[in-house]
């Protein structure tokens, strides 16, 4: 395969990357907030967070294009003051990608937020550090492990990412054609050789990411417990 044929594999990991970067900001943001408060209207706003995990990939895309198409009301603001299109391009698969693997990153930090020991975080307060402090020193770090669970998956997520990207994106080669998009349209036309070198770049590196991280989990707990006794 010449240069270009690695198209897809790059675009991928450049929208995987970029998406999990900003899924991470906001999973741990918004987990953050709610993690440990109880306010009306907490239990739709976290429904409304996990729904792209039960609907078909093609809804979730449908409901981006009412959003961001060149009529819709985020699309052509975007258009008309920045010049910035979002359908048929990278950054409305980054959107799609943003979209589809949020709900694994805020599920993630929700729960190991929810499972810190608050007398810690007390403590901190008590002796007069500032809550941006007891977030980084206490907090962030023994949440670290939930986190880090959070952001590998929707890593993985956003790699694998089809439907909502086709129904955003578009497939325009050397444009929008990540690995799913390249597997799909090679199958389509019978270019089956070429469709099975891209389904098993895309599963050794789904394989080699979650590999990585139950390895990386077992070794903190074989630590976790010798410290333990």
């Amino acid at each position: 395969m010449n240069e270009t044929d690695y198209t897809p594999l790059l675009l991928s990991l450049k929208v995987a990357g970029i998406s999990t970067l900003f899924v991470f900001i906001g999973g741990v943001f918004f987990a953050r907030i709610l993690a440990r408060k109880t306010f009306f209207g907490k239990g739709f706003i976290e429904t409304l967070f996990l729904l792209p995990l039960v609907l078909p990939p093609t809804v979730v895309g449908f409901g981006l294009l009412i959003l961001f198409g060149k009529n819709g009301f985020i699309g052509s603001w975007l258009y008309s003051v920045f010049g910035i299109q979002i359908i048929f391009s990278w950054l409305g698969a980054v959107i799609a990608s943003i979209v589809v693997s949020f709900p694994l990153m805020y599920q993630s930090a929700s729960a190991a937020f929810e499972n810190l020991d608050s007398k810690l975080e007390n403590v901190a307060r008590t002796m007069g550090a500032s809550e941006w402090r007891v977030f980084w020193t206490i907090s962030f770090r023994l949440a670290w492990p939930g986190l880090l669970a959070g952001l590998v998956l929707s890593f993985a997520r956003g790699l694998g990412e089809f439907g909502a990207t086709l129904m955003l994106a578009g497939y325009i080669p050397g444009k929008t054609d990540t690995i799913p998009m390249a597997i799909y349209f090679a199958v389509e036309s019978g270019q089956m050789e070429k469709a099975t070198f891209w389904v098993v770049i895309i599963v050794a590196l789904g394989f080699s990411t979650i590999m990585w991280l139950n390895w990386w989990s077992r070794r903190n707990m074989r630590r976790y417990k010798n410290d333990n006794g």
